[in-house]
């Protein structure tokens, strides 16, 4: 009997002994997994997120060095070249010696295509008054394409006029910075006035005539310190940074159709004004579209835009 009850006893043991097992809830597997996935998927759009930011920071920067060329040579060329292309006298000599500078611009090509291009027997002379250039673009890499007008006084007897053109050159650069015209003066146009119209700007009414009349008071007292004053006097009717000192002796005149409109409070205001150019003895038209705030008492113009 006294075995027996340490049998029992042993085996009560060992029961107690054995490991427990914890079972796992299979939704909670679902769970943990599907925070793993969400956390590779965020991973991976940060990821993403910079590799996009770098390539476009390196796109852009490409760009800005592309763009930004030094042409004043190339624009001191042409200039240089239609001193000489646009101008002779009526002698032998004079178109002899255009032909002999212009090979200093034109390749062995151009110089044989402009042969006789001005004759010696022409009963007209020409003199270059101006030259502008308009577009300088790169062709490729060492060529860029130029176009300019000019302006000739064409004299033939006793008769001058002045003629207008417009041509398109094409400059080589090479690596030595040398260049040579390797397309001869091409006709082609320059732009002209566009048709576009921009969108009035009308009263809509926001303003009432009490107000109009007492902005006209205080738009015309600052108008008329404007031109010469300076910074600190101009504090007291512009905020600053919006508008900078002129200095200038311009005469005050009026106001010129002014259009307010109100936004929420400050009122915008689009006019022009005239003054009178004391030096040049000219009305000058100035046009302004303001934002005006009233703080207490006093306006004060607190923006200026297009």
């Amino acid at each position: 009997m006294k075995f027996r009850k340490n049998q029992n006893k042993e085996i009560k043991v060992l029961k107690e002994n054995k490991p427990r097992v914890y079972k796992v809830n299979p939704r909670k597997k679902i769970v943990i997994g599907l925070w793993v996935l969400l956390a590779l998927s965020f991973s991976f759009a940060i990821y993403k997120n910079f590799t996009a930011i770098d390539t476009h920071t390196i796109h852009e920067t490409k760009i800005i060095e592309k763009e930004y060329v030094d042409t004043h040579k190339v624009e001191n060329f042409v200039e240089n070249f239609a001193k000489i292309y646009y101008a002779w006298e009526l002698d032998d000599n004079s178109i002899d010696n255009r032909m002999e500078k212009l090979k200093g611009y034109l390749t062995d090509e151009l110089q044989a295509l402009n042969v006789d291009t001005v004759r010696k027997d022409i009963p007209v002379s020409s003199s270059l008054r101006d030259i502008q250039i308009w577009v300088v673009e790169p062709a490729d890499d060492n060529s860029f394409d130029v176009t300019y007008s000019v302006d000739q006084l064409i004299t033939e007897g006793e008769n001058k006029k002045p003629v207008q053109s417009a041509y398109e050159v094409t400059i080589y650069v090479s690596e030595d910075g040398n260049m040579v015209l390797i397309k001869n003066p091409t006709i082609t146009s320059i732009p002209a006035k566009s048709n576009y119209k921009p969108a009035l700007i009308e009263n809509d009414g926001t303003v009432d005539s009490i107000m109009m009349n007492e902005i006209n008071e205080f738009l015309t007292t600052f108008f008329k310190l404007y031109p010469t004053s300076t910074m600190s006097e101009l504090s007291y009717y512009v905020n600053e940074g919006v508008l900078k000192p002129i200095g200038k002796d311009y005469i005050f005149q009026e106001l010129v159709n002014p259009i307010y409109n109100r936004k929420e409070n400050q009122i915008t205001v689009s006019l022009a004004v005239k003054y009178l150019d004391q030096q040049t003895k000219a009305t000058q038209v100035s046009q302004f579209n303001l934002t005006l705030e009233k703080n207490d008492s006093n306006w004060k113009i607190v923006r200026s835009y297009q």
